[in-house]
């Protein structure tokens, strides 16, 4: 049977990017038959990549079949996955992120799980001499994502591994990371096209804190007016997104890429109780409050919601 190789559902960069590399490898270097597959449509940084490095955009599947074979990147977290996930043939998990819980598996698997700020990093190791057969298109998805994981070096997630394959990677291409870099956080700041509830949904995660649940959404762009002059309607379309997905509350995140510094919109008194509660320094009033320095969910959100 063919091995689905995917990441997260609103896939970001590296949980497009990152099956495709992995596809690869199982098919041309390990001699198993894979496929990338994705859990949704990918962002438009994602797209970018895809466009920029030839790359089909792998199909889009809503579940898997009992007993398929799949090899799970970019997650460990089972309200990531399809709700069919522990039927499947959990066949490796290749992941960046802390340990869930949650997956069961039909016996022993392979786990590579690092303190890295990419999925990909962790498979430029593991594919290690292999990567000298590696062809443009899977060389240019990895720089991609480690550029788009890293906010090209300046996540606090960043590592000296991450920056040395990306700097690796990109002599290898004969590509500027600066002006590649800008290239693709431009894609990634044109969000004319979605609506207030997918950008709401677009890079989102769920998660549970004091007894309430939260949407957890995060915009990273060069553009944070282009996405602040929404913010009515963001915060009107707030409550409606998140009776639909079972939360109590969505905190969106504008980050501001360049100024390095996040924008929460704060429609109610509980997301400015979250707000003053989870963060020593806010700044504004009203329905904004502005994070200097936040600009990592995994690192620097995430761990410090309280409610």
């Amino acid at each position: 049977m063919t091995t689905l190789v995917f990441g997260h559902k609103s896939p970001d960069t590296d949980s497009t990017g990152s099956p495709i590399i992995w596809s690869w490898y199982l098919n041309q270097i390990k001699g198993e038959t894979a496929e990338p597959v994705l859990l949704g449509e990918p962002n438009t940084e994602a797209a970018f990549m895809l466009d920029r490095w030839s790359l089909d955009k792998p199909r889009i599947i809503e579940g898997v079949e009992p007993e398929t074979p799949v090899v799970i990147v970019d997650t460990n977290n089972p309200g990531e996955l399809p709700a069919d996930i522990n039927a499947a043939d959990i066949r490796a998990i290749i992941d960046h992120h802390k340990l869930v819980g949650g997956l069961e598996t039909k016996g022993p698997i392979d786990i590579r799980i690092e303190p890295l700020a990419c999925t990909a990093t962790i498979m430029w190791k593991m594919i290690g001499k292999h990567m000298s057969q590696a062809p443009e298109g899977v060389k240019g998805a990895m720089l991609s994502c480690i550029l788009s994981d890293t906010l090209e070096f300046r996540s606090p997630t960043t590592t000296q591994e991450d920056r040395a394959v990306a700097e690796d990677l990109a002599k290898d291409l004969g590509v500027n990371i600066s002006e590649y870099a800008a290239d693709m956080f431009a894609a990634k700041s044109d969000v004319s096209a979605f609506s207030d509830a997918e950008l709401l949904r677009m890079d989102s995660k769920t998660y549970e804190v004091g007894g309430k649940t939260f949407r957890v959404s995060v915009l990273e762009t060069t553009s944070p007016d282009t996405v602040l002059s929404r913010k009515d309607a963001l915060m009107g379309a707030m409550p409606g997104v998140a009776e639909e997905d079972g939360a109590d509350q969505v905190l969106l995140f504008v980050v501001d890429i360049l100024n390095e510094e996040a924008t929460l919109l704060v429609p109610n008194d509980l997301v400015r109780g979250v707000a003053e509660k989870s963060f020593a320094t806010v700044a504004g009033n009203g329905d904004t409050l502005v994070l200097p320095g936040v600009v990592s969910r995994k690192k620097q959100i995430i761990p410090n919601l309280a409610v």
